[in-house]
């Protein structure tokens, strides 16, 4: 009998460390710095908010947040790399719908979003905008779409790599406008948007926060915001509902995820974190005055969320492939 009870406890004592153990990482957690791997260009709307989000982290819980981007292969290498780091929370990831759209337009990379790594916290979401070099004789989306129907495959528009959101954004348009325009992908945002400015390429569908100084200062002409109801930091400018390409919507969101298998005491205690931080009135206002409205999920409501996304990305791709 007594060996039976021995037995017992010993069993009891397996099913009980691990937990402990997980729990006491979660109230040690962070114990040296963290990194946030943005996988898109500086300067661009996820580097930004991963920055500002950082910032109020590293005062909340003690540590250092690190901002480190890793670019390339529209947000593939920089994703790959936190799916492969080590599941102990010291490794995250600032991703966007790209992440969600690569699961069907990139089949060939060498992660599963899913499978590989887990939701933290949503962040925020914004409009985006369509706007065209000062030098492009439309100055509403109708005579764009007028203009473009008139010489296909003559016009191009920027974005910062395949299956980001404002390429995607592009072929939804494309697609739904019924017009031909050259896709050039470029390195990152940054890249993307000099060029529009440059007069390298024609067009660019950008995120309202990132482009309405350029708008404000006349280096580029906005022509249509791509929510369903008007910018309130572009009022003045029209949907592209309103130019009469009906049901158009395209918008960009952010997030954290982390490793497959990271404890998840420390996945609740990061999205308490930051759902504590996007909840700051500070942050409120500014991401207001750029157009940014705060998102915020628990983890699993973030993952119901991602995978939604991922569905609506395959529908549209496929959608895509058919007109070309």
């Amino acid at each position: 009998m007594a060996g039976f009870r021995y037995a017992l406890m010993c069993v009891a004592a397996l099913l009980i460390v691990p937990m402990s153990g997980s729990y006491a990482d979660a109230e040690d957690y962070p114990a040296r710095p963290v990194r946030i791997i943005v996988p898109f260009g500086p300067g661009g709307p996820a580097d930004v908010v991963a920055r500002q989000i950082g910032s109020i982290l590293q005062e909340s819980l003690g540590q250092p947040f690190v901002v480190e981007n890793r670019t390339g292969a529209g947000g593939v290498i920089g994703t790959l790399e936190v799916a492969k780091a080590p599941a102990d929370g010291y490794t995250l990831l600032m991703m966007s719908n790209t992440q969600t759209a690569n699961e069907s337009l990139v089949p060939q990379r060498k992660y599963e979003l899913m499978r590989d790594l887990v939701p933290v916290a949503s962040l925020n979401t914004s409009d985006l905008v369509i706007v065209v070099h000062p030098a492009v004789p439309a100055r509403t989306p109708q005579e764009f779409i007028a203009l473009a129907k008139a010489e296909p495959g003559k016009l191009n528009y920027a974005s910062s790599g395949q299956g980001t959101p404002y390429h995607m954004a592009g072929e939804l348009f494309k697609a739904m406008a019924g017009i031909n325009l050259v896709h050039v992908p470029y390195r990152n945002s940054g890249e993307a948007r000099s060029g529009v400015i440059g007069g390298q390429v024609q067009m660019m569908i950008d995120a309202v926060p990132a482009m309405a100084s350029n708008v404000a200062e006349n280096q580029v002409r906005a022509l249509a915001t791509t929510g369903k109801t008007r910018s309130a930091v572009l009022p003045g400018v029209p949907t592209v509902i309103e130019a009469g390409v009906s049901g158009y919507e395209a918008t960009i969101w952010l997030g954290l995820m982390a490793p497959a298998g990271t404890p998840k005491p420390i996945i609740d205690k990061l999205n308490v974190a930051v759902n504590a931080a996007i909840k700051r009135p500070e942050v409120e206002k500014l991401w207001a005055e750029q157009g940014a409205v705060p998102m915020t999920m628990t983890p699993e409501a973030f993952d119901r969320f991602l995978r939604a996304d991922i569905v609506k990305w395959a529908d549209v791709v496929k959608r895509l492939d058919k007109t070309e």
